[in-house]
């Protein structure tokens, strides 16, 4: 028995001191390669016991989605509360060495956004494990009603599970639900709804961030505004936000969803904005199907075998087909009208006669509607490959001059994508200028989106595409804006900006002056 434990203690400590190191008189972690870039004093701190400098800890925030570039930070913090990233953004602030930090969610960048090469990457989500985080609470107040307030580490579709107990719900969404609310508002989040509702970032009454500074700051329409319209779209690049103020209303109960097939680009178009227009629906998105594409996809198995083969007769004829998808929330309360009220409007429409198909389905159904498909793909093996997805901002006034040149003329032509494909028209007017996002100047825009997937041996092939893509526009002059954006040098970053490029950068010597955070976007270099 006292020999069993002798030997069990024995190992305990061989184990403690292999990965430790005896500096000073104090126990410390062991200083890795990775870590030696950064300064010493930081493992003298409290949160070093949270800083994970091992080879696993590194190869997960080593990569992302895109899963196209690879870029070794130093260590990896783990927090258990915000004042972990507090101390962490300060101690770096005040280095005589700063280092850049980086916050990462899901992981679900497309080009490293979320990394930090010889820095510090913070993984948010491990603030779900411990009390100490902002978690998801449903409130009311008689000025804004019911919100919810909600960490920035928390995906949406946890956000959605927690309010629909209450009977209520966010009312702007993403396609893909497994993404952290940090992530989505330091972007925009946009998806069906955007044309109603605004993207994400037009739906937030207050944040709490983390600036360059090491600052903790509350911010909102009115307490320091410059920071809150600053931070949202911002990229990450003033401040990490630890929790949002996200509006909520009534969640309805089921939706009718349709989707209708177009073999004429410009029917599809001219439908699309006049339900954008008429906003009797809650939901409005295209997408293109062609021969290299399914009429299926990961986003969401819709249509039945027969439907699919109907589907395939059609395009045979025609190459290239339109698929129109809307949607319409109900409840008891509208249980006996809904039908009627959809009808009246699917009347307007000029789509392919015969060519429409009808679900009915729950709501958090159809907003995770992506989830089986990732699961699909995971069993096999066939999510965790390269994405140069490419998603773009297009005016309205030259969308059919995007469909010849680039749907047309290099999508179908070449013959190479191999993901869904979506364009679908929102309105300007539901987005705040002053907020950090940027999109063309025009009252409506279309978004786009080639969510293109490859093997780790050709996934260049697709983003030379995507190149050829921007080389048409820029010679075409059709002033397209990029979603997700990534760009090599400054100038592209000026020119993405455009008017709101002095403000951005103000806003950098402002809240960042030292560059520390989301150093992965490659702004400012």
């Amino acid at each position: 028995m006292a020999k069993s434990y002798f030997k069990q203690a024995y190992f305990i400590l061989l184990f403690i001191v292999s990965r430790s190191i005896w500096i000073a008189g104090k126990l410390k972690p062991w200083r890795t390669n990775h870590s030696a870039s950064l300064p010493s004093e930081l493992f003298s701190l409290d949160l070093a016991t949270r800083l994970r400098v091992d080879s696993n800890a590194i190869k997960m925030s080593s990569s992302d989605f895109g899963n196209m570039v690879k870029t070794i930070p130093s260590a990896v913090l783990l927090p258990t509360h915000i004042t972990d990233i507090i101390d962490l953004v300060k101690f770096s602030y005040n280095s005589s060495s700063p280092f850049t930090i980086a916050a990462r969610g899901h992981g679900h960048s497309l080009r490293g956004q979320a990394m930090a090469s010889n820095g510090v990457v913070v993984d948010m989500t491990s603030l779900n494990k411990f009390s100490d985080g902002n978690g998801i609470r449903v409130l009311r107040n008689s000025s804004l009603g019911f919100y919810a307030d909600v960490g920035g580490e928390q995906l949406w579709i946890d956000v959605l599970k927690a309010t629909l107990e209450h009977g209520l719900a966010p009312v702007s969404w993403t396609d893909y639900l497994y993404l952290t609310v940090g992530g989505t508002l330091s972007n925009a989040g946009v998806s069906g709804q955007t044309f109603l509702h605004g993207p994400q970032i037009s739906n937030v009454h207050e944040l709490d961030v983390v600036t360059g500074k090491g600052e903790f700051l509350t911010c909102s329409k009115h307490l320091n505004p410059e920071l809150f319209y600053a931070v949202l779209g911002g990229l990450g690049q003033f401040g990490i936000i630890t929790r949002a103020r996200i509006v909520l209303d009534k969640a309805p109960k089921r939706v009718k969803w349709v989707r209708m097939l177009y073999q004429d680009f410009s029917s599809f178009t001219k439908d699309q904005e006049r339900l954008i227009s008429n906003k009797g629906l809650d939901y409005v998105e295209g997408s293109l199907i062609m021969h290299q594409s399914s009429s299926n996809s990961w986003r969401s198995s819709f249509f039945s075998n027969n439907d699919q083969s109907e589907i395939a007769s059609l395009l045979s004829k025609h190459g290239i087909l339109y698929c129109l998808e809307v949607v319409k929330y109900y409840d008891d309360s509208s249980i006996n009208t809904v039908d009627q009220e959809l009808q009246l409007l699917l009347k307007q429409l000029n789509f392919n006669p015969g060519f429409v198909f009808k679900k009915d389905v729950s709501f958090i159904d159809f907003l995770n509607r992506v989830r089986a498909g990732e699961l699909y793909l995971q069993s096999q093996g066939q999510w965790d490959v390269p994405h140069p997805w490419l998603n773009l901002f297009v005016p309205k006034s030259r969308i059919m001059d995007f469909h010849a040149g680039v749907f047309i003329n290099i999508i179908r032509a070449q013959n190479k994508s191999t993901g869904p494909i979506l364009v679908y028209p929102t309105s300007r007017k539901k987005w705040d200028s002053r907020m950090s996002a940027v999109t063309p100047d025009e009252d409506t825009f279309y978004c786009v989106g080639l969510l293109h997937s490859g093997g780790f041996d050709d996934w260049e092939v697709l983003d030379a595409q995507n190149k050829e893509i921007f080389e048409f526009c820029d010679e075409s002059e059709i002033m397209i804006k990029q979603y997700l954006p990534h760009y090599n040098t400054k100038e592209d970053w000026m020119n993405h900006f455009g008017e709101k490029w002095k403000s951005f950068q103000d806003n950098k010597f402002k809240y960042d002056p030292k560059m520390i955070l989301a150093p992965g976007q490659r702004i400012f270099r």
